[in-house]
């Protein structure tokens, strides 16, 4: 090889190296030693049981991988905002991250009119929504490349209940207590198209603010209906609330079903809640579980946090592990375009949690769709059922 042969070649290698630089340093976000990313979330208002346990969950993922050297050398950092369940906090927050931050995505922000008021500018500037904490068909519809969702919306998860208990219990009388946000009208859609597909309509109705704290109304209201199934549009607090209201008041000829969002260990536990229902995504996560990859997740969560998780940590650390596969599936040239490609590649996902089988394609956003019913049985969530559909 001549002296102009090596000095060519060794030219074009340093090009090319050079070219996957500016690759990279034009991507927002990443540098050749690290991937930003953002979380809104509530550590401080109606949600913060769901906020905080999930940001550790990504936190404690994110720290798995960094103290195995990281991906493709690059280490992984979460900057979090609380945005207290909040709207204009929420709006607040994704402007930091985006502007300020330029955050490479948003991994499991928290909240269905939160995550719905960042996406118009977030997506300007070319921002993933990754797993956000919400089930709403917003988080994947209508199809925008920068959006992924891994589970069953709220709409398929309350038809999926539905019809259980319509099919199963004969229940006639169907109901709907909501919260008056993006969230609760999802649960109260999904009602509203499962009873109509069954030939049956909705009793009655109820809407609330997340911070209402006295539901004796709402519940007379429904009582006096004389509904036999109440659909819940809830989350923690204004699921506990009205159901223990209505079964002090001797109420008990009536069942109360949730969306995932009711799916918590606070709600489980808490005091009167025995026969409650809930439509579940994963293993809760219980120190005595029988599933051992769930069992150790527990045992190392609290030895790290010094706390038991809930499910929302479950949620942050799975949303972390798919966002660590696209990065892996993206490799050592990562950019927004490669790390799409990435996320496009995950096939037949499977959590440690004994979640539903993920999988995305080109134009696929919404990575699995099955919920099981559960319910409060001695203080603690039980599977009642296998995976239903509708």
């Amino acid at each position: 090889m001549s002296k102009w042969t090596i000095v060519k070649t060794m030219a074009v290698a340093t090009a090319a190296v050079s070219l996957a630089g500016v690759a990279w340093a034009q991507t927002r976000g990443v540098t050749a030693s690290e991937v930003t990313f953002g979380m809104h979330t509530d550590l401080s208002g109606v949600a913060a049981t769901y906020g905080v346990s999930s940001s550790n969950g990504v936190k404690m993922r994110f720290d798995e991988i960094n103290d195995a050297g990281g991906i493709n050398g690059r280490k992984l950092k979460v900057i979090i905002e609380d945005q207290g369940y909040q709207v204009p906090k929420a709006v607040q927050a994704c402007n930091k991250l985006i502007n300020r931050d330029k955050v490479f995505a948003f991994v499991a922000p928290l909240g269905t009119p939160m995550n719905n008021a960042c996406f118009k500018d977030q997506f300007a500037v070319g921002v993933p929504n990754l797993f956000p904490l919400s089930a709403a068909r917003s988080m994947y519809e209508p199809y925008e490349r920068l959006k992924f969702y891994g589970a069953a919306s709220y709409v398929d998860q309350v038809r999926s209940g539905i019809d259980y208990f319509v099919k199963t219990k004969g229940k006639k009388a169907v109901c709907v207590m909501y919260q008056d946000t993006d969230f609760g009208k999802e649960v109260l859609e999904g009602a509203e198209l499962q009873t109509k597909k069954l030939g049956i309509k909705i009793a009655e109705t109820t809407a609330h603010k997340p911070t209402d704290q006295d539901f004796t109304a709402p519940i007379t209201k429904l009582r006096t209906a004389g509904c036999d199934l109440i659909i819940m549009g809830t989350i923690v607090r204004d699921s506990i609330v009205p159901y223990t209201t209505a079964r002090k008041a001797g109420w008990t000829d009536v069942d109360f079903l949730g969306s995932a969002a009711v799916y918590d260990l606070v709600v489980g536990a808490a005091q009167g809640m025995e026969g409650f229902y809930g439509m579940g995504l994963t293993e809760m996560p219980y120190v005595d579980s029988n599933v051992a990859s769930v069992k150790k997740f527990v045992e190392d969560y609290k030895k790290k946090f010094n706390v038991d998780p809930n499910i929302g940590a479950v949620y942050g650390y799975v949303a972390a592990d798919l966002t660590v596969q696209g990065l892996k599936n993206a490799g050592k040239d990562l950019t927004l375009d490669s790390f799409i490609t990435g996320m496009e590649a995950i096939r037949g996902y499977k959590d440690i949690f004994n979640g539903p089988q993920v999988s995305f394609g080109p134009n696929i956003r919404q990575g699995a769709n099955s919920s099981f019913l559960a319910q409060v049985k001695g203080g603690k969530w039980t599977r009642v059922t296998e995976p239903l559909g509708f």
